[in-house]
């Protein structure tokens, strides 16, 4: 196992990064990710204030968001591993910022990506003008530093860099367009590839934003910093990329026809705990059961979840079948939507499905069935009963979302 950095190695590296910046004086806004994502998030903020905060006109932090639920005060000490007698003290002149995706007065246009070029930049799949709109607030700094780890991504290959802006940071036109992109091409063909359409267009998002960028990319294995990479957003993204693609892809000689799926408490509802069917995806066998196994998830989702339980689960064919009827729902639910449910066709007017994903979980058996899952009572999971048993065909994982899964002779579906 690499290694994990310490405290000072972190310092030694951040410091002379920081130092070439040359912030004197000037208002920087630190992007952090929310409590979705493992990452040591609390020593690269403590370090970095440490070493900039003294000497910087404004120092502040803002929650990248994306669409995901604000987060309480308490929520963001937790991230940010400091007591609210710290934020009261030595951060006290710290802004703590959430990202409001959803409040047009709190976003700005940046500029629009034209038909021509989102047609280069998909590969020919759209062509269609796609605004770019961003948080006003973040525009009134100096210098945005954007903090976050790496990990293979359904939508965009491997998160991190500029996607702490897009969406992390940016308004819905463009979060919308590229989910539902991403989601075209299929979490198979996207998850675990580093240059993708995707990325190409949240890179190409970001270079409206008028405001100097550099990043700290972190890649953390089994919960211990294992590299951090820095310059700017595209630079330290990817460096940190090529070492994500090292340690957070775990390869399989065979498909399996059952996989237990264990969310982790932080996918506090099934936005996030789809995770755990997107990662491991592609080593399910052609009609192999997922099941995705958290007591603890009770709602589908605390911001989008009346959206979801009209739609449902589907698969992309489903959707661009007819397409006239979906076209003005929220492009990134369709875009959850199928990769939760994984790959599927439209055969005859029928929508097959390639596996089976199961909710246990304390969303009741009618809204599964009403939202295109399976159900299962978690309280007749015991998950010995999965454990140790590849060989039979049954992969169990105590926690997912984070670590891709993959087929060492992958079919053809999940090819680029």
């Amino acid at each position: 196992m690499q290694s994990a950095l310490s405290p000072s190695q972190v310092r030694d590296i951040a410091a002379p990064f920081l130092q070439s910046l040359q912030l004197d004086g000037k208002k920087v806004l630190l992007i952090v990710p929310d409590a979705t994502r493992t990452a040591p998030v609390g020593l690269l903020f403590e370090t970095i204030f440490d070493l900039i905060g003294p000497e910087v006109k404004k120092f502040d932090v803002m929650i990248a968001l994306g669409t995901h639920a604000p987060m309480s005060d308490e929520q963001i000490n937790a991230r940010l591993e400091i007591s609210s007698e710290t934020r009261a003290g030595k951060y006290a002149s710290v802004d703590f910022i959430n990202h409001e995706w959803d409040n047009p007065d709190a976003l700005q246009l940046l500029g629009t990506i034209a038909a021509s070029e989102i047609d280069q930049l998909s590969g020919g799949l759209f062509s269609m003008d796609v605004p770019v709109t961003f948080n006003k607030r973040a525009l009134g700094y100096d210098q945005l530093l954007i903090l976050g780890p790496v990990f293979p991504h359904e939508v965009v290959g491997f998160s991190g860099g500029n996607k702490y802006l897009f969406p992390g940071i940016g308004g819905p036109e463009i979060l919308n367009f590229f989910h539902w992109l991403g989601a075209v091409i299929s979490n198979a063909r996207i998850i675990g590839h580093a240059y993708t359409p995707v990325r190409a267009v949240v890179d190409r998002a970001a270079a409206l934003v008028p405001v100097e960028k550099a990043a700290f990319c972190m890649v953390v294995n089994h919960g211990e910093l294992a590299g951090l990479s820095v310059g700017t957003p595209e630079e330290a993204w990817r460096e940190a990329s090529q070492l994500s693609a090292q340690l957070h892809v775990i390869y399989k000689p065979k498909p399996f026809h059952t996989v237990l799926s264990r969310a982790p408490e932080m996918y506090d509802d099934l936005w996030v705990g789809g995770k755990c069917m997107y990662k491991l995806e592609p080593v399910v066998a052609d009609g192999g059961e997922l099941i995705i196994y958290a007591p603890h998830i009770s709602e589908i989702s605390s911001v989008h979840g009346a959206i979801i339980e009209r739609i449902g689960y589907h698969c992309r064919d489903y959707f661009l079948s007819d397409w006239d009827k979906w076209k003005d729902e929220p492009w990134g639910v369709l875009a959850h939507s199928t990769h939760v449910r994984g790959l599927g066709e439209m055969v005859d007017g029928t929508e097959k499905l390639r596996v089976r994903v199961t909710l246990a979980t304390q969303i009741p058996r009618e809204v599964c069935e009403k939202i295109n899952l399976g159900y299962r009572d978690p309280a007749t999971i015991n998950v010995a009963d999965f454990a140790n048993r590849e060989d039979e065909g049954i992969l169990y994982v105590e926690k997912a979302g984070e670590y891709l899964y993959r087929l060492e002779d992958e079919p053809e579906w999940a090819r680029e």
